[in-house]
């Protein structure tokens, strides 16, 4: 990132830090990547600037965080990079995001936490944080040194793309994490369950001849871990929610005060297993796609909030590979860059939840999963660091996956028409997008 600007007022926009509850009209002025002054009085800081934007009817907030990102390096770069998944996250808005450990090689020594972090400081757009893995190559036999990656920096773990079958091992992962503070975020799938698997089992997957993935693959990994950890207490968090019976699992255990979260991303929100229809590899993703009913569940799950934490699971694949038959084509799908207007047609326009609430559910709620609130990122407060999304809620525009700043194009959502846009990014002090001055200037 680049030396920040040194002085910048933000006037007349509604500031929103669902952190401390600020939802005001006023004006935020950024000096030397910090945040100096929140003015609600119009004019009481028009002299203290050397650079002016109106931002009347935008909303202000915390830079948006995103925990679970693929950004494919090391050994990946053909997919997508530091670089350009860091270009395409602040494009989206997203100030601070956490890398996945199922790289090639894997996230699993203080050595690749520390690669990772040096990559990202050379070529990172925004804060990169690493989630390691909590198993030597993820394959959920060894533990691997995660006191040692703690320290290294890392600010959670996982083995994302795999879940820990192993229930003796799983138990040991989360001995750990309690003992580090740290989160251990979950990859919910039982593999017996799907090997084979394709997209979800169901009349879809029956009516073109693909192996089907059970619901229950997901459900019984999420019971099981949240039994063992009613007695260990650890921070267990389940990524990528597809099932509606997830939530009522999830839902229970919370109520029983078992310390747990979940997260879930636009295509499941958004999109059910009928995308898959003429063998689309654009919607082949894990977990799959499921039905109408999962989807209204898993809305109703942050508008109760059960699920507290959004999340893209953005994950680059190359044209050449999912432009292979839709049983050799590989799972997942990009997110960075459009995941924000797609939330708020999600949640905000169905009128499951308020602006304020999904920026919550982007900026505070996920930098407490990765505790990274204490440091100030998520926040917006004076004094904080000038991590600052802009948002146009009302900006109008049609997703297009080649204009994307990631490598990737496997995007199920291309040509969709939105509504609401991050307009300017600022990281750190350092505007890193900026969208805003270039509507303004036209």
């Amino acid at each position: 990132m680049s030396d920040p600007t040194s002085s910048l007022l933000l006037t007349g926009g509604r500031v929103l830090d669902p952190a401390s509850g600020l939802d005001t009209t006023a004006d935020v002025l950024v000096e030397d990547g910090r945040v100096v002054a929140i003015e609600t009085t119009p004019g009481t800081l028009d002299d203290r600037s050397t650079e002016r934007r109106d931002v009347d009817g935008l909303l202000v907030c915390p830079g948006l965080v995103d925990p679970h990102v693929h950004l494919r390096e090391p050994g990946q770069g053909a997919k997508e990079t530091i670089e350009t998944g860091t270009a395409s996250s602040v494009a989206g808005g997203f100030t601070t995001v956490c890398c996945m450990p199922n790289t090639a090689p894997a996230l699993d020594s203080v050595d690749q936490v520390d690669w990772v972090s040096m990559r990202a400081r050379e070529k990172g757009r925004c804060r990169v944080f690493v989630a390691a893995a909590a198993t030597m190559g993820r394959k959920g036999t060894a533990l691997a040194p995660m006191h040692a990656m703690r320290e290294a920096g890392a600010v959670a773990f996982t083995d994302d793309g795999d879940g820990i079958a192993e229930p003796v091992m799983m138990r040991r992962v989360l001995q750990t994490c309690a003992s580090l503070g740290t989160a251990f975020m979950q990859h919910c799938q039982e593999p017996t369950l799907t090997r084979g698997a394709q997209m979800h089992e169901g009349a879809v997957s029956a009516r073109l001849g693909l192996v089907g993935w059970p619901r229950v693959a997901e459900e019984l990994m999420l019971e099981r871990d949240l039994r063992l950890d009613r007695e260990i207490g650890a921070r267990y968090h389940a990524q990528h929610l597809s099932s509606g019976g997830s939530v009522e699992i999830l839902r229970h255990a919370r109520a029983d005060g078992v310390p747990a979260t979940g997260e879930v991303s636009p295509h499941h929100l958004l999109m059910t297993d009928e995308a898959c229809e003429g063998f689309d590899t654009h919607a082949k993703m894990n977990p799959p796609l499921r039905e109408e009913s999962d989807r209204l569940a898993l809305v109703q799950g942050v508008a109760d909030g059960v699920i507290t934490v959004l999340a893209t699971d953005h994950a680059p694949h190359t044209e050449a590979e999912k432009a292979e038959p839709f049983e050799q084509a590989p799972l997942g799908i990009i997110g960075v860059e459009c995941a924000l207007p797609l939330y708020a047609e999600a949640l905000v326009a169905s009128g499951a939840i308020d602006w304020s609430r999904l920026i919550a559910l982007m900026t505070i709620e996920p930098a407490r999963l990765l505790g990274l609130d204490r440091e100030g990122i998520g926040r917006l407060e004076v004094g904080g660091p000038a991590d600052l999304t802009v948002i146009d809620p009302t900006c109008e525009w049609t997703i297009e996956a080649g204009e994307f700043a990631s490598k990737a194009r496997n995007c199920p959502f291309d040509g969709r028409r939105v509504s609401g846009r991050a307009v300017l990014t600022m990281v750190a002090g350092n505007i890193a997008c900026d969208r805003h001055h270039a509507a303004t200037m036209s």
